[in-house]
């Protein structure tokens, strides 16, 4: 089955066409600075690229060219938009209604615009995503996979925040946490690597320019970082992660801020960037603290602890632990942040070795010591496959 998978963003939207049943991509890239002046990026074939400029007022623009893209010309890789068979989205916010993926239908996309307000930059952009696909494609079948869903698992104890009850009965305050792919994949990537389907207590970091860290008893989520939003939990690239109440109130009163004022702050402003001041992408920081610069050395240092916090409270909330992962941008890539992080995590079973997690790869590997009891693992994710074959699944019912 030829899957055509989605992520639509305020203003980008990124691609792929793919089989999931082989696990063969076809093609995959992004349009970027939609409602601007328009450019894409398109990857096929065997290492064969290419961009472009074009002019994409709105999203359906966007779609279009991907779609002319994939079937004419250089980039082209199938004979006609015939030939995909189902459509793919990623959709962040599903709510307490989504459990999983499913059909698209008007009815799921008018409770996704219900859940606007728990996701507003996001949720139009996907719900928007979906129209321009029935429209350009009537008849084919959408479904929609939620970032959300693998964490609606979470025991009650767990989701729920001590604010009085009914601000949970009327609005729906809870944790309901993201990266909800990625955390799947690679949690059942690590039950396979550790042969043991049962019993299987998972930590994993998805660490990026937005991270969080899931706990994961026997293939289900028992607590994850983020929040009723994503600025909870961890120190991200702009994102504050946990702060106290009384310090953004007061950070308020101070700048004279409004409440949406200090919320750009804490999801635009913040997290690596704001501590460093030298950048959000972490590689950038690392150098500047290579350099001797002080708060690069205190970002990665922050960045570094506030991981090894969640993973010690969530070894607690499993009652040990036989894998911690790390995935994403940084927990893949940096070498220094692992380390850190699993400094001291010896009496947990968690011993690093130097050399394996030193050595750079990117295929999942094991990283931790022969004698360690617990295995550390670095696992890429892939949350396209996860979408794709969800939709798979979902239009086939296989």
């Amino acid at each position: 089955m030829l899957v055509f998978i989605l992520n639509a963003g305020s203003s980008s939207l990124k691609y792929q066409l793919m089989n999931p049943v082989i696990k063969k991509v076809f093609a995959q890239g992004i349009c970027e600075r939609i409602g601007i002046d328009g450019v894409l990026k398109h990857e096929f074939g065997e290492g064969r690229e290419f961009k472009k400029e074009i002019s994409m007022p709105t999203h359906k623009e966007a779609i279009e060219a991907v779609l002319s893209t994939l079937t004419v010309g250089e980039g082209k890789v199938i004979d006609s938009v015939n030939d995909i068979e189902a459509i793919g989205h990623r959709a962040v916010h599903g709510g307490e209604e989504f459990s999983g993926s499913v059909l698209v239908t008007d009815k799921v996309i008018e409770t996704m615009k219900r859940l606007i307000p728990l996701a507003p930059l996001h949720n139009p952009a996907n719900i928007l995503g979906m129209e321009i696909c029935q429209e350009l494609m009537p008849g084919k079948p959408n479904v929609a996979v939620f970032d959300t869903a693998f964490h609606q698992t979470m025991p009650d104890y767990a989701y729920m925040y001590a604010l009085p009850y009914d601000q949970y009965a009327k609005h729906g305050i809870r944790k309901y946490g993201f990266h909800g792919t990625s955390h799947f994949f690679v949690s059942n990537e690590a039950r396979q690597m550790l042969d043991k389907k049962h019993n299987t207590r998972i930590i994993v970091c998805h660490l990026g320019n937005g991270s969080s860290v899931s706990a994961v008893l026997n293939g289900k989520c028992i607590d994850t970082s983020m929040g009723l939003t994503p600025v909870q939990g961890l120190m991200m690239g702009t994102r504050a992660g946990d702060v106290g109440a009384g310090a953004l109130q007061y950070m308020m009163s101070q700048e004279g801020l409004s409440i949406n004022e200090a919320l750009d702050v804490m999801n635009k402003k913040s997290g690596i960037l704001g501590i460093s001041g030298k950048s959000s992408d972490l590689r950038e920081v690392l150098a500047g603290m290579e350099a001797g610069e002080d708060r690069c050395r205190l970002a990665v240092d922050m960045v570094a602890y506030n991981i090894k916090k969640y993973v010690g409270a969530y070894v607690a909330a499993l009652d040990g632990v036989d894998a911690l992962c790390f995935t994403g941008g940084i927990g893949e890539n940096a070498a220094l942040i692992r380390e850190k992080v699993c400094a001291g995590l010896d009496s947990m079973g968690l011993v690093l070795d130097p050399t394996k997690n030193n050595k750079r790869s990117r295929e999942a590997r094991d990283i931790s010591t022969n004698g360690s009891s617990s295995r550390i693992f670095v696992i890429p994710t892939n949350e396209e496959y996860v979408i794709a074959n969800d939709t798979y699944k979902v239009v086939t019912g296989n």
